[in-house]
């Protein structure tokens, strides 16, 4: 593998022929890494621990179920869809921590993540990122 494969990028046609799942595990990811990021940020002196432990305000089926709540009247009509899609994938998990309506919202954010990681619009998801920052931990 080169590192040329890690900086895949679809078309918007063909990143929504992907199984909506799988636009949330790559959305799962990229959002993890923003979190941690912007921790690390705002936190430099913080050990692993207690990054984490901040982080974990921010990457839960709860949170994310309710910054897209917040999300819904922001994003256009194709980005309604590819949640919609998200949330309504029959997922072969059940949620641990979580009720099932909240975890479906959860997947359904990060199907959107995820669309817009894999469809190159760094700068809708840099948008989407900076409105969650200014919401803070729910």
């Amino acid at each position: 593998m080169n590192c040329e494969e890690l900086n895949l990028t679809l078309s918007c046609n063909e990143a929504k022929q992907l199984n909506p799942l799988v636009l949330a595990y790559i959305g799962d990811a990229a959002y993890e890494i923003f979190v941690r990021t912007y921790l690390l940020n705002k936190n430099i002196n913080l050990n692993a621990h207690k990054l984490h432990v901040k982080g974990i305000k921010y990457v839960n089926a709860h949170a994310q179920s309710e910054y897209m709540k917040r999300l819904m009247d922001k994003i256009s009509e194709e980005e309604i869809g590819i949640f919609k899609r998200g949330r309504n994938a029959k997922s072969p998990t059940v949620p641990k921590n979580a009720n099932v309506t909240e975890y479906r919202m959860a997947t359904g954010f990060e199907t959107l993540l995820g669309y817009l990681h894999i469809s190159g619009q760094k700068e809708r998801l840099k948008e989407i990122f900076e409105f969650i920052i200014g919401e803070g931990e729910v």
